[in-house]
């Protein structure tokens, strides 16, 4: 016996009333068109398409109303004439189809309303432009609680990703997949991959890193400190987009950079004209070399990423040991700094540092 004060019986009872609701008028648009053997009108087949986007509305399933539809045919059917069988599955063909389609425009509305809303969120929690209590309140409905510390990886490759590609789709499969929902939110901002997640999950970041290096064949992931709050996101996400400037400046080629093992450079870097004095004071003379500063800017910047190891920058450079060293020599004319003295091997690679971030001598300091 069916309990009627159960909460959830109403429910039920509602949900189907709602349905004969939405079909009210079907049972007469069908007899009619049997009866006279037109098709429907465009004013009847709007009607059915707006009774299919009220019943999208209010979350009934497409196969739900499609049952109802027949049954109500089945219900009718004796009244119908025999040779009105053919008119009346033309009929049901008809208004199946237009509701269906009013059933599935209110569903693409719905998605792309939802869209809308998500990405005017991620807009805002990345920009940190919105009042930050009730960014707190949106956020929890995508699954962040940003009274946590968060920390964002950003992943670029050699095109722009976008929400629908299928890079973006496979690298949240896989996260999703290995880590389930655990407040993890994956998006695209500016043709990158972004994925925000709780501080103190260092391996989601991780296995992001490596899903979205494969997913962008090759491209390279920043990842930000964890910070604390709402502007704690939008520190972590400018520390990825720094890291992934500086190594694009500084030619780093590494797959995954950490904004933690970069912080020496925004330091450098901190007083622009302080750095720029030290580029063209150290480095200056070095224009007055036949073919200009580029070549022995270059070369110093092999000697000291391959250690100071001479043998392994000419290496690097394509070069003899012998013509290498030369050209450590006439670096050492011009400046007066040795490359090979301690004290001058910091200036001058501080120099070099402050000309690669600054784009010297391309551009003038």
């Amino acid at each position: 016996m069916r309990d009627f004060a159960d909460p959830s019986w109403r429910t039920s009872l509602t949900r189907l009333a709602c349905v004969q609701i939405n079909l009210e008028g079907y049972a007469q648009i069908l007899t009619e068109v049997c009866a006279t053997g037109r098709r429907l009108t465009r004013d009847e087949l709007e009607f059915l398409r707006t009774r299919g986007e009220q019943a999208a509305e209010a979350s009934f399933g497409l196969r739900a109303v499609v049952r109802r539809h027949l049954a109500v045919a089945r219900d009718i059917w004796p009244v119908l004439s025999a040779a009105a069988g053919d008119r009346a599955l033309a009929a049901i063909e008809q208004s199946v189809d237009a509701f269906a389609e009013g059933h599935e425009r209110a569903q693409q509305l719905a998605v792309r309303q939802e869209e809308a809303v998500r990405r005017e969120f991620i807009d805002d929690l990345l920009y940190g432009r919105s009042d930050l209590g009730r960014l707190s309140e949106r956020a929890e409905r995508f699954g962040l609680l940003l009274s946590r510390a968060h920390a964002v990886a950003v992943a670029q490759g050699g095109k722009p990703v976008e929400e629908t590609a299928p890079a973006t789709r496979q690298v949240e499969s896989a996260v999703v997949g290995r880590f389930g929902e655990r407040r993890i939110l994956l998006t695209t901002k500016d043709g990158r991959l972004v994925c925000i997640a709780p501080g103190d999950q260092d391996d989601v970041l991780t296995f992001f890193a490596k899903q979205a290096y494969a997913a962008t064949e090759g491209g390279q992931v920043a990842i930000g400190r964890a910070h604390p709050g709402a502007g704690g996101v939008v520190h972590s996400y400018e520390e990825a987009l720094n890291a992934l400037d500086l190594a694009a400046r500084l030619q780093i080629h590494e797959p995954v950079l950490r904004a933690s093992d970069l912080l020496v450079y925004p330091v450098l870097t901190r007083d622009r004209q302080a750095m720029a004095d030290l580029v063209r004071n150290t480095l200056g003379p070095l224009q007055s070399a036949r073919g200009g500063a580029g070549l022995l800017v270059e070369t110093l910047t092999a000697y000291f990423d391959s250690g100071c190891v001479a043998a392994e920058a000419a290496r690097r450079l394509n070069l003899s040991v012998r013509a290498f060293t030369y050209r450590l020599e006439r670096i050492h004319t011009l400046t007066g700094a040795d490359p090979g003295d301690p004290v001058h091997r910091y200036t001058l690679q501080t120099a070099v540092i402050g000309a690669r971030l600054l784009g010297w001598p391309q551009d003038d300091v």
